[in-house]
C-alpha cells in the first residue's frame, strides 16, 4: 500500500486521506493587478446581453486566458442562474472572488456596471432635456423597432431553451395572460409559476423536467492535469484545492450578513435624514431593493414588473419612456437590467420635488443603480462557498468531518459525522484486496446532501485541514 492510500493515524476506521492533486502539475497564478486589468476592459465591451457577455467571459476566461477550467465555469454560472440579479455580472463577481477574495469579487462586479453608469447616466440626460428636439426624436424613433426585434429574437431564444414540454408551454400561457390581460402582479405570477413546476417536477416528473443539456463533450475538452492539448496551464483545474476563503463557515455567513445588511441600512438612513421617509428617492431606495431581489428571468422579466409598478401605479414616468429607456440600455456595455438606473433617472426628474431637476434625477439614478446591484454582491459572497463545497462533495474524497444543523426544534444540537466516501472505499479495496467488516465503519456511509433538509457547515476540523491544505508550509 503506498502512502497516499494508508490509513490516517488519529481518524476513525483507518479514513484514507487521499491528496487533492498530489500528482498534478503546477498551476499558473494571476496576479491582482493582472485581474484588475482584464474585468476593467470587460466593463467596455460586455455588449450583447446576458448571452454574449457570458460567452465573452467564456472566450476570455476559459478558452484564451485559461484562469478557470470548463467544469468549474459551468458550474458557476449554474449557481449564478439560480440567483435573482444579472446572472453575467454575478457570474464576475463569483469569479473574481474565487480567484482573489472579496476584493476580487467587487472589482469585478463593480467594473462591469461602471462603465454603463456614466454612459447611460449621459444618455440619460440627453434624453430627458433634449428628447423633443427634431434630431433626438428621430433616432429615439428609429431605435423603437429595434428594441421590438431585440426583445422578440431575445423571447423566441429564451423560450427555445427554456420551454421543452408541453407543461412549459401552459406555465408561459398562463403567466403572459396573467400579466397583461388581468394585470396580476408579477412576484405573484413568479410565487405561482414555481409553486406549480414543483409541485409538477415532485408529481408527475416526466411532463415537467426539461430534456437533458448537453454533454460535457459538447464543450472545450479540459485534461486532468490541469492542461489543455497546445494551450496553457489552468490557473484554477478540476481539482485544485479550496482556497481557505472558499470553506463556507458560520462566522462567514454572519460577518457577510452584517456587513451587507449594514451597506444597505446606511444609505437609506441617511436618505430618509436628507429627503424624508416619503420622498421619491427613499421610495426608489426600497422599491428598486424589492425589485433587485425578485428578478428571476433576467431583465427582460424584470422590466415588465418595473414598469406594471413604476407606470401604473406610482405614475413616475410613462410607458413609451421605459420603452426607449430599454432602447437607450440596449446601446451601452453591461447588463441589460442598466434600463431600471434610467427609470430611476427620468422618474426623478420628472418628480424633482423642490430640488434642482438634473440634481435629482442623478440621485435618482444612482441610487437605483446602488439598491438594484448591492443585493448580487451580498448574494454571491454569502453563497460562493456553497458550489465549490458541492463540488467538492462530488469529485473530491476529502469531506471528512462537518455538522448538519436541524431547522426543527433541534437547532442547538449538531450532529457531527464522519464521512468516508465511496472512492476512499474503492481505493482502500484496490489495495488491499478486500473491505475490512470490523469496527465502525459500517455506521459510516456517504451523506446525500441534496436529500438533506439543513444547513450543511462545515466543522472546525474540516476548515482547518482545508486551510492546512491550501495553504502548505
Amino acid at each position: 500500500m503506498t502512502t497516499e492510500n494508508k490509513p490516517v493515524v488519529g481518524e476513525p476506521c483507518g479514513a484514507i486521506a487521499v491528496p487533492f492533486s498530489s500528482a498534478r502539475s503546477a498551476r499558473r497564478s494571476v496576479s491582482f493587478g493582472e485581474a484588475f486589468r482584464f474585468w476593467f476592459k470587460l466593463g467596455f465591451i460586455s455588449f450583447g446581453g446576458p448571452a454574449g457577455q457570458i460567452a465573452i467571459m467564456h472566450r476570455e476566461l476559459v478558452e484564451r486566458r485559461r484562469w478557470i477550467s470548463e467544469e468549474r465555469f459551468l458550474h458557476a454560472l449554474n449557481f449564478c442562474m439560480l440567483l435573482p440579479g444579472p446572472e453575467a455580472q454575478q457570474l464576475a463577481i463569483y469569479i473574481g472572488w474565487l480567484m482573489h477574495r472579496v476584493w476580487g469579487g467587487i472589482v469585478a462586479g463593480a467594473f462591469f456596471v461602471i462603465p454603463s453608469i456614466f454612459v447611460l447616466l449621459a444618455l440619460s440626460y440627453t434624453y430627458a432635456a433634449y428628447g423633443n428636439a427634431p434630431a433626438v426624436a428621430g433616432v429615439l424613433s428609429g431605435f423603437k423597432p429595434v428594441v421590438v426585434a431585440i426583445v422578440v429574437e431575445a423571447v423566441l431564444k429564451i423560450g427555445g431553451r427554456a420551454l421543452k414540454r408541453r407543461a412549459h408551454f401552459l406555465i408561459a400561457t398562463a403567466a403572459f395572460v396573467a400579466i397583461y390581460f388581468i394585470n396580476v402582479p408579477f412576484p405573484l405570477i413568479i410565487l405561482a409559476a414555481g409553486l406549480v413546476g414543483l409541485a409538477g417536477a415532485r408529481f408527475w416528473p416526466e411532463a415537467f423536467n426539461a430534456a437533458p443539456a448537453k454533454t460535457k463533450e459538447a464543450y472545450a475538452k479540459t485534461e486532468g492535469d490541469g492542461q489543455v492539448t497546445g494551450g496553457l496551464p489552468l490557473a484554477i483545474d478540476d481539482y485544485a484545492p479550496p482556497p481557505a476563503h472558499t470553506v463556507p463557515s458560520r462566522v462567514h455567513l454572519i460577518r457577510t450578513l452584517a456587513v451587507g445588511l449594514a451597506l444597505w441600512v446606511l444609505p437609506l438612513v441617511v436618505l430618509i435624514l436628507w429627503r424624508g421617509w416619503g420622498s421619491l428617492h427613499a421610495q426608489e431606495y426600497r422599491f428598486f431593493t424589492q425589485a433587485a431581489l425578485v428578478t428571476f428571468g433576467g431583465a427582460y422579466a424584470v422590466l415588465a414588473y418595473v414598469t406594471q409598478a413604476a407606470v401604473g401605479s406610482y405614475g413616475w414616468l410613462t410607458h413609451a419612456q421605459a420603452v426607449d429607456g430599454l432602447a437607450l440600455a440596449e446601446t451601452t456595455p453591461g447588463p441589460l437590467i442598466m434600463v431600471l438606473q434610467f427609470i430611476g433617472f427620468m422618474a426623478a426628474w420628472n418628480n424633482a420635488q423642490g430640488m434642482d431637476q438634473t440634481a435629482s434625477a442623478i440621485t435618482g439614478a444612482l441610487v437605483t443603480t446602488y439598491a438594484t446591484f448591492l443585493p448580487c454582491f451580498i448574494f454571491i459572497f454569502l453563497g460562493a462557498p456553497l458550489p465549490d463545497f458541492a463540488r467538492l462533495e462530488s469529485k473530491q474524497p476529502q469531506l471528512r468531518y462537518f455538522k448538519i444543523w436541524h431547522p426543527s426544534g433541534e437547532r442547538k444540537r449538531t450532529l457531527s459525522k464522519f464521512v468516508l466516501l465511496d472512492h476512499g472505499f474503492r481505493r482502500l479495496a484496490k489495495h488491499s484486496g478486500s473491505v475490512p467488516t470490523t469496527g465502525r465503519h459500517k455506521y459510516l456511509k456517504w451523506l446525500d446532501l441534496r436529500q438533506t433538509l439543513g444547513v450543511v457547515i462545515p466543522s472546525p476540523e474540516y476548515s482547518r485541514s482545508q486551510a492546512r491544505e491550501s495553504n502548505p508550509p
